[in-house]
């Protein structure tokens, strides 16, 4: 697309890579650019795999994108967002190329198909395994072909099983350090919020086929148990706990059932975020409350000074008294009352909202209303 560009518009055609090119390269780059643009000629800067360039040099393109010297064409496999400074984004426009689809693809093997003089040996089933296989890459889909060209025999057609053994399994694109691995487990943390299992099950199994650290999805899938369903099961997180176990015990591929297996579980368990938001409450009001004292009623008094000075003056043991619950006030006399676990009228949190209900009766009751 840039050498098309520069074509077009008759700029000077300029291309580096990111990987192998340096401060010092990137000095006499910019200063031919200049001297060009000193006798009226423009240049069209194409860089391969720019996130490669740290902060510095990526700063080092402003002053010859703002003085005409150079356009900057950049060429990127991760998220610009992610990767490029801010003000270097601020002064380009992102174009997001994606993947072909398998119209694009079957289009590219009859192009290579023209230009061999002969057909893919490949029965109907087996060509459109072929353009999965490419997985959207125009360049593996014509890898792939000629892989089948070279094993073909002379009237030998292939099924999708033969083909199979031929190009053998290409591996999805997936990067564990990278979006791929965000995009995936940000799929697959929503499937189970949105509690549909098939939809988490397939993802799940993406990453796996992928080359997913089996332990890193087990730790994700305890951190749904806690935030995406917390009590309104908590069996979720011992299910969670054990599937992680599981495959310790286990190790792959027979672990990996146990996972699946918790996978499904926690889809489909009733959902509630309420100890999660209770607990950011929590940790909210403990950042701006400052230190407030806890009520003297409920503090031990190891010393005679602590006892007169009130120290655990009043405290009632709650399983002495009726239903074994006092009604005490526990919060700190600056605060009040505070509420921050909200129940949901889901799963098992529905009995523990009953029970929140009846000793928050019994506390207005032994206080008088």
């Amino acid at each position: 697309m840039a050498r098309l560009l520069a074509h077009e518009t008759d700029l000077s055609f300029v291309q580096i890579s990111a990987i192998f090119t340096g401060v010092a390269d990137l000095k006499k780059t910019f200063e031919a650019a200049r001297a060009r643009r000193g006798m009226g000629q423009g240049t069209l800067l194409f860089v391969d795999e720019i996130h490669r360039f740290n902060r510095g040099q990526q700063d080092s393109f402003l002053p010859v994108m703002e003085d005409g010297s150079v356009t900057l064409i950049g060429a990127t496999t991760e998220n610009p967002s992610f990767e490029l400074n801010a003000a270097l984004l601020s002064r380009a426009r992102v174009l997001t190329f994606k993947s072909l689809g398998a119209e694009a693809i079957e289009k590219l093997l009859q192009r290579a198909e023209q230009a061999e003089g002969k057909p893919l040996p490949l029965d109907e089933d087996a060509r459109a395994a072929l353009v999965a296989m490419a997985d959207g890459d125009g360049r593996a889909s014509l890898t792939l072909a000629e892989d089948v060209w070279r094993a073909a025999g002379e009237g030998e057609v292939f099924d999708r099983a033969r083909l199979a053994e031929i190009v053998q399994r290409r591996a999805p694109i997936y990067d564990k350090a990278q979006e791929g691995h965000y995009n995936l487990i940000s799929a697959l943390h929503k499937c189970v919020r949105g509690s549909d299992p098939d939809a988490a099950l397939y993802y799940f199994a993406r990453m796996l086929v992928a080359g997913e650290d089996p332990l890193f999805l087990a730790r994700r899938i305890v951190r749904m148990a806690v935030e995406d369903i917390g009590l309104a099961d908590p069996q979720a997180l011992v299910v969670a706990n054990a599937a992680k176990d599981a495959y310790d015990f286990l190790g792959s591929p027979e672990g990996e059932l146990a996972l699946a297996q918790a996978v499904l579980y926690v889809a489909t368990a009733p959902k509630s975020n309420a100890g999660y938001v209770a607990y950011k409450a929590a940790r909210r009001l403990a950042e701006e409350s400052g230190s407030p004292m806890p009520p003297k009623t409920i503090l031990n008094a190891p010393t005679k000074l602590m006892k007169s000075e009130g120290y655990g003056d009043g405290y009632r043991y709650d399983h002495d008294e009726p239903d074994a619950f006092s009604g005490q006030d526990y919060w700190p006399e600056a605060l009040g009352r505070q509420n921050l676990y909200r129940p949901v009228e889901r799963g098992f949190e529905r009995e523990i909202a009953k029970r929140l209900d009846y000793w928050e009766r019994l506390r207005r009751e032994r206080r008088g209303g």
